[in-house]
């Protein structure tokens, strides 16, 4: 029996299928062996060696994997094909003993028959230069991460972290909000032609003044232009008619599958992601079982196998006619600074469509998979073709201008239709009636609009990761769960479906500018990026570049945390008296939220939890008073006497103030009934 290791369970059941007999799948579940959860982790004066240690929750199963893996003739570690995978791989070989030479390793870009057994041909060994710059990338956020965000803690609030792609993620959003809280609107008018042709009437737009660009700002411009052409004839200037074409985009990377999910279908980044996975991992389709539908999620190329490539232009001639199938395929090229390690998002197959699917798959998984094969069924189709054409008039030396733009050939726009945010489409008429140049054209009427410049769009999830990507911050496994954080953490919250910092998060964005602005900054997070690259691929040492970052980093830090700066929110006075020595309480802030301290502090180190109003509830058994309900620090509910300090009776359950008649023990509130509170008394009558 061979063993192939894995990292989900929910890929066993769809590998299985094109295993066949003599294997056996195990999944790790993720991660065996990381940086400790409570504890730094880097040995910092041994040249950053990290210190790994085992999951906490995956003793049994390591066992249980190495007893697997005794037993079995071979083992194959399939964990997936990106820099993380290749670290988990090292991990597992690691616990298993394996020597670095052995080759052990095997990865397939999609679960399929073809790629699985291809890859079961062509094991290799780990790819150590992988390995490095996953490691590099860990231990450099643990740097930033363990060492910033205590200092933040101490300075503005506690239990706030900071990160080095975080952070920056997070300037971006305080930055676009500063912009627009600092734009100042200019007015500026549009002016519309109503123009007659028979029984047509078509609109022209205001575009020049005596041959230049023009643009009317304020009503005073307006009132001259409307007295220059009032009564003046427009007649047709010239006429340009043109065939245009619009080329099909690229198949799906994470990223632009991320955009066009929330942007055609509302899902977020979370719920595409899980998606995503899914579709990746296996699901159940009528007639076939659990099967793979698509390619692996987290890449940044748009790069796709020959093999994909011309099964797509097979279909597209059988479904849609040759002349949908372009002469040559469709090539994109991947941006320079993308890793390209894999192909793009692509179904595997093109014989399961959408249709086909969606009796057994959930709402988001058809919604996501019929993108996705649309998106890539597009990309292998021919241009869409246009007829579009320009007309000019001029009126008294004003020049209107007239844009129609009619369809003559669908291509790709048969099965996809790429999607444009509202505030950018420009205004296009559609088919128009016959003109000929000198013309001239009865003017209905004139409308002119008083409009006033925006200030730039808010970031949503979408745009967010777009920006990310464009500015080489992050890298597509790490875009959704960036922009999670900073959302679960307060750091940004949702207005609609844009993101808008909070007061916190600002907060934090100016502390780290004044203190780590030469790190955590677009330009430099996007330089790291491209260091780590040079681990992978240049065969740099990593320890090098952890060094050369830790050497400025470490001066920034100590002179954050000497210096007196604070941003904390100062105490604010109540009129609670503190019930040990007479002073008001104050409302702090800690590491469990605001709470009641002694203003008397340090003569008086009297803490109580935040609440309203004190709950009265209950008798004291000792002096008869009334007892308060109280929050312990932790948060566990407790009952203590009103007369505290003279009577400092407590419990954790209500007391009735009066004594059991069979021990002569307090009796205590229990739902509806009332019980002894000594445990070994069974006394008992009901609560009315």
């Amino acid at each position: 029996m061979k063993l192939v290791i894995i990292e989900s369970p929910f890929k066993r059941e769809a590998l299985k299928k094109y295993l066949g007999q003599g294997y056996e799948v195990f999944a790790t579940k993720g991660h065996i062996r990381d940086l400790p959860q409570k504890s730094f982790g880097i040995d910092i004066k041994n040249n950053f060696e990290p210190k790994y240690e085992i999951v906490p929750d995956k003793y049994e199963l390591i066992k249980e994997l190495k007893s697997k893996a005794e037993k079995a003739e071979e083992v194959l570690i399939a964990t997936d094909p990106d820099r993380e995978g290749e670290a988990i791989s090292w991990h597992v070989a690691n616990v298993l003993g394996f020597d670095k030479d052995k080759t052990c390793r095997i990865e397939f870009n999609e679960i399929s028959k073809k790629a699985v057994t291809n890859a079961l041909t062509c094991p290799r060994k780990i790819d150590l230069k992988l390995v490095d710059a996953q490691q590099a990338r860990r231990v450099l956020d643990r740097l930033v991460g363990y060492k910033v965000s205590p200092i933040i803690c101490k300075k503005i609030a506690p239990k706030l972290s900071a990160g080095r792609v975080q952070s920056v993620a997070l300037k971006l959003v305080v930055e676009r909000e500063v912009e627009i809280e600092k734009f100042v609107p200019e007015e500026f008018w549009t002016v519309t032609a109503a123009l007659k042709k028979g029984a047509s009437t078509i609109k022209a737009t205001l575009a020049t003044k005596n041959k230049k660009k023009y643009v009317p700002k304020n009503k005073e411009e307006i009132d001259n232009l409307m007295n220059d052409i009032a009564g003046k004839d427009f007649v047709v200037e010239s006429i340009k008619k043109s065939k245009t074409k619009s080329h099909a985009p690229a198949p799906f990377t994470t990223s632009t599958m991320q955009q066009d999910a929330l942007n055609k279908l509302g899902m977020s980044l979370a719920r595409t992601t899980s998606a995503a996975q899914q579709l990746y991992e296996g699901v159940d389709i009528k007639g076939e079982g659990r099967i793979a539908l698509i390619t692996y999620i987290r890449t940044d190329s748009v790069r796709v196998s020959t093999d994909a490539q011309n099964a797509c232009r097979e279909f597209i001639k059988n479904k849609y006619g040759q002349e949908y199938v372009p002469a040559k395929p469709n090539i994109y090229h991947t941006k320079e600074s993308a890793q390209d390690a894999h192909e793009a998002i692509r179904p595997i197959t093109m014989d399961i469509s959408p249709e086909l699917a969606k009796e057994t798959l959930s709402s988001d998984n058809y919604k996501l998979y019929k993108l996705i094969y649309e998106r890539f069924l597009a990309s292998q189709m021919v241009e869409a073709e246009y007829a579009s054409v320009a007309v000019n008039f001029d009126c008294n030396g004003y020049g209107f201008k007239l844009n129609g733009k009619t369809m003559e050939f669908p291509g790709y726009t048969t099965v996809y239709k790429e999607f444009v945010e509202e505030e950018n489409k420009e205004g296009m008429a559609g088919k128009i009636p016959r003109l000929d140049e000198n013309e001239v054209l009865e003017c209905d009427k004139i409308l002119p609009e008083q409009k006033f410049t925006k200030p730039p769009v808010r970031y949503t999830e979408a745009s967010l990761v777009k920006a990310m990507e464009e500015k080489g911050i992050g890298r597509p496994a790490t875009y959704a769960a960036t922009i999670t954080i900073l959302q679960t953490r307060k750091y940004t919250e949702k207005e609609g479906k844009y993101l808008k910092p909070t007061e916190l998060g600002r907060k934090i964005t100016a502390y780290l500018d004044k203190f780590f602005a030469c790190v955590i900054n677009v330009k430099f997070t996007a330089y790291m990026e491209g260091r780590l690259d040079d681990i992978a691929e240049k065969d740099e040492d990593w320890h090098s570049v952890v060094a050369s970052f830790w050497n400025g980093f470490a001066h920034l830090l100590a002179r954050a945390d000497a210096s007196s700066v604070t941003m904390k929110e100062p105490p604010k006075e109540t009129d609670i008296i503190c019930e040990k020595c007479g002073h008001k309480m104050l409302i702090r802030n800690g590491r469990y939220g605001e709470f009641l301290a002694c203003s008397n502090f340090p003569k008086c180190k009297n803490t109580r939890q935040l609440s309203e109003e004190p709950k009265e509830v209950g008798f004291c058994p000792e002096c008869g008073a009334n007892m308060i309900q109280r929050k312990s620090k932790k948060g566990k509910t407790y009952y203590s006497c009103s007369h505290y300090p003279e009577c400092q009776f407590m419990s954790w359950d209500i007391p009735t103030g009066k004594l059991c008649p069979k021990c002569n023990a307090y009796l205590i509130k229990k739902g509806k009934k009332i019980l002894c509170s000594n445990h070994e008394c069974d006394y008992t009558e009901q609560n009315d």
